[in-house]
């Protein structure tokens, strides 16, 4: 059974709305206020240089997604730009001239060219258990770092939820916190691999 406060979150409609570029500043800041305080391994200190530079590859790293989901997905902010969650659409991803300036931007401000193979070797494990079909995979979530446990994030997802109901494609996750397990778990989220090979678990999890 849901908590009454988790059910009077999900009654809530009409919270957030589709960022656009005018709010990737926002957006970028909320997420690297969510995801800076993180030092544990997970997927973004993976990808993210850890060096005295650490917030600044951070941001390259956010601005890269937004941009991305931005081109081949949606990004859904909240209505008081506390919360945002990015999604994408990886059957119509596509590589451009556009795409290959910023995923070089992100090798060099970001990444480091001397760890390009083994941020290489993350994303050939997420191709390899993500499923082939169109679906929906959201990408990334977070809110102000002083906002976490108010709530937003389940909002957005009750948003996310909402709009896509009946595009009636899959929705493809991936986590590394027994928190968001629970999270995904309490919508009706099911695990169908869990991986250990890159320092830290990564939990695949599906919704159809």
């Amino acid at each position: 059974m849901y908590s009454s406060e988790f059910l009077l979150i999900m009654t809530q409609k009409q919270l957030v709305h589709k960022a656009t570029i005018k709010e990737r500043e926002i957006v970028v800041n909320i997420l690297c206020s969510a995801f800076d305080p993180i030092k544990i391994p997970n997927s973004i200190n993976y990808v993210v240089k850890q060096d005295k530079n650490r917030s600044m590859r951070l941001r390259v790293l956010m601005e890269y997604l937004f941009d991305n989901s931005l081109m081949f997905g949606e990004i859904f902010l909240s209505n008081n730009r506390r919360a945002c969650i990015l999604l994408q659409y990886p059957h119509l991803k596509k590589t451009t001239l556009k795409t290959i300036l910023l995923d070089l931007r992100l090798v060099i401000k970001c990444i480091g060219l001397s760890r390009v193979f083994k941020v290489l070797k993350r994303e050939r494990t997420l191709n390899k258990h993500h499923i082939k079909k169109p679906h929906i995979h959201p990408i990334l979530m977070g809110a102000y770092h002083k906002d976490n446990g108010k709530g937003f994030g389940v909002r957005l997802i009750f948003e996310l939820f909402d709009c896509y109901k009946n595009k009636n494609l899959p929705i493809i996750v991936e986590t590394t916190t027994p928190e968001n397990l629970k999270l995904y778990n309490k919508f009706g989220f099911k695990i169908f691999k869990k991986v250990d090979d890159l320092n830290y678990p990564l939990y695949f999890l599906r919704k159809d």
